[in-house]
């Protein structure tokens, strides 16, 4: 299969002397509707427009029924989260040349005179937050984001405003190149209170730092009430990430997440790790994301109830797992985790009690996984807490 994928902006197009001849010598043409009318008058009389709209798969039948070179009319820069990447991912062996326009992000870049030097860009456009919520913890000085209906600019605006990232301020550009184009940079605030038109786009610029901890002090977190003293202290908080290895971590497990802090000191340190954050007691939850919202740190998806009554294969497979709290069922817990994971996945416990160490240990021993660290810390004169750590054979 040979596709020639032209990119074209949200105007009349100009089309080269060799596009000129392409599109003479074509009969097979395909882009969306709007495509279609801005370039209807330059396509041979006797032509075939190929529609792109769902479903996929009937698109993609009939492109393997055309049997003949298509020529494909795509917004903007079609290898920049586009067309291409589309069509190079379904025909990993089709012979694909793209010509690509000025992509949006580039074209609000330019109408906003935004020295791109330090552009990032994302994509929330019929995607999650996940890739936004990466850039915003790493405080990168320029984002750019692709959006979609639901996640618009004001919704954007929204979350950056709940989780604190107000040392921002957001150019929206709409419509680019077209009749009703429309460019306006605004504070998050304001950006919240606008109707945006259908086809837009955002950067976000950073104003000023926010400020960061290399380890945050147990103080500044929102507890249980009455229990101040219910979270993984600090100096434990930060040896329990290293023993995870989280800067390596795919996805981590924080079972019986308590405060959250645990979970938020690691997607704060790796913002590209997968947090899941298991807690029996329903009040947990509300404090969880107070505390994400005070530190800066979305994307942790919590999990409430019992752990032994959830459908664990509903989750992203851990390679690290941190034991906060076990209900007094460590040995059980250890074996209901065995049946998940997978071997080289890193097991972290912090024992107050040495029956717990020795439980811990016991468990490993039946399971067959080997205990690679045990660390004995002392704070504040009070009993050494014991850090241990199990590697799945």
């Amino acid at each position: 299969m040979t596709f020639h994928v032209i990119g074209i902006g949200n105007t009349i197009p100009f089309f080269s002397k060799e596009q000129q001849m392409l599109i003479k010598n074509a009969t097979i043409f395909s882009g969306g509707k709007r495509h279609y009318e801005l370039v209807k008058a330059f396509l041979p009389e006797n032509h075939q427009w190929i529609y792109i709209k769902s479903p996929m798969d009937e698109l993609f039948e009939n492109y393997e029924k055309a049997n003949a070179m298509i020529v494909v009319f795509a917004s903007g820069n079609p290898l920049f989260y586009g067309f291409s990447n589309t069509l190079q991912n379904k025909y990993p062996k089709a012979t694909i040349y793209t010509e690509p326009y000025f992509s949006s992000i580039q074209l609000l870049t330019n109408r906003t005179n935004t020295n791109s030097n330090e552009l990032t860009t994302v994509s929330v456009h019929g995607r999650s937050w996940k890739a936004l919520d990466e850039a915003l913890i790493q405080q990168l000085p320029l984002i750019g984001v692709l959006t979609d209906q639901q996640k618009n600019p004001a919704a954007i605006a929204q979350r950056m405003l709940a989780y604190g990232f107000n040392n921002y301020e957001m150019s929206i550009g709409e419509d680019l190149e077209g009749e009703y184009e429309k460019v306006q940079t605004i504070n998050l605030v304001e950006a919240t209170q606008k109707n945006y038109q259908k086809l837009n786009c955002v950067l976000v610029h950073k104003k000023e730092e926010r400020k960061q901890y290399f380890g945050i002090p147990d103080t500044a977190f929102k507890g249980l009430e009455g229990r101040p003293n219910m979270i993984t202290k600090m100096p434990i908080r930060l040896a329990s990430l290293h023993l995870l290895e989280v800067l390596n971590a795919s996805v981590l497990w924080d079972i019986g997440f308590c405060t959250g802090a645990i979970s938020i000191e690691a997607i704060l340190k790796n913002p590209k790790l997968d947090v899941i954050a298991f807690e029996k007691r329903p009040e947990c939850e509300a404090i969880l994301h107070e505390n994400q919202k005070r530190f800066g740190a979305p994307g942790i998806t919590a999990v409430m109830g019992d752990f032994f009554e959830q459908d664990l294969n509903l989750y992203a497979t851990p390679d690290s797992i941190f034991i906060g709290g076990h209900g007094g069922k460590l040995s059980e817990l250890l074996a209901k985790l065995d049946t998940i994971i997978q071997s080289k996945a890193q097991i972290v416990i912090n024992a107050v009690k040495e029956t717990s160490g020795n439980a811990f240990k016991q468990g490993c021993k039946n399971l067959g996984w080997e205990i690679v660290e045990e660390m004995n810390l002392t704070l504040n004169l009070h009993n050494p807490i014991c850090l241990l750590k199990a590697i799945k054979q």
